[in-house]
């Protein structure tokens, strides 16, 4: 099955049309002619079958045949992760917690952080095309760059941790997590959080774990904690 995504469709929908990029590689790419069909999502758990009723060169005219909702899994995982100083390698780890099933991600600007814009569209696009690959059917939630004091004074509702390389006593991440629950998870930037940044998180109530025995990049940190929350939640 190939996905589509359309943010404006809801179940109330009929009829609805395909912008240019999504016409072009029905048409370009995949040879769909009037008459056929096709899975498109809205990115809010909605699966709808469509048919293609007119097609023009820029536009596509479809109907709905049906609609499934999905129910969103019993956990969440929120992802608040340092941009790394390489853009395709922030744009990895964007893409594979996608695929692995993150709900919300939040980059955060820290003392040591080497990149501190980032082009936000460019990364929505990213997000939803492995959504799209992946045929999920929730558009994980990326929220603005903010500073990590910033992050922290948000309230989080919800099992909260701390990835840092700092010299002291530590549980593996998959010994802390437990099953349904809402999780955070701090991972910090290259040269890791400051000792002044690791004692405002604590002071939030968020607990150091350890990532295994190997020092991993910004991004392997992130990718193995989205699939340790995947893995423990899928038994």
């Amino acid at each position: 099955m190939q996905l589509f995504y359309n943010p404006e469709i809801s179940e109330e929908t009929k009829e609805f049309d395909l912008g240019p990029e999504e016409s072009k590689h029905l048409q370009k790419v995949l040879r769909k002619k009037e008459g056929d069909t096709f899975h498109i999502t809205n990115g809010k758990g909605w699966l709808f079958e469509a048919r293609l009723e007119k097609i023009s060169p820029k536009s596509i005219r479809a109907m709905v045949l049906s609609s499934e909702k999905r129910h969103r899994k019993m956990h969440s995982l929120h992802m608040a992760v340092a941009p790394t100083k390489s853009n395709d390698r922030f744009e990895w780890f964007l893409e594979k917690a996608t695929e692995i099933g993150i709900d919300e991600i939040t980059p955060i600007i820290c003392k040591r952080s080497e990149r501190k814009t980032l082009k936000i569209e460019r990364l929505q696009k990213v997000i939803q095309e492995a959504m799209k690959q992946s045929l999920r059917t929730y558009l994980p939630v990326l929220h603005p760059p903010v500073s990590l004091e910033e992050f922290l004074q948000t309230p989080h509702p919800s099992l909260r941790f701390i990835a840092h390389c700092h010299e002291e006593e530590k549980m593996e991440l998959k010994r802390r997590i437990a099953p349904d629950k809402r999780i955070t998870v701090l991972v910090g930037p290259e040269g890791d959080f400051t000792e002044e940044e690791v004692d405002m998180a604590y002071d939030k109530g968020f607990l150091p774990v350890s990532l295994g025995e190997s020092r991993l990049r910004t991004e392997t940190a992130a990718i193995y904690a989205c699939t340790a929350v995947a893995v423990f939640n899928s038994r």
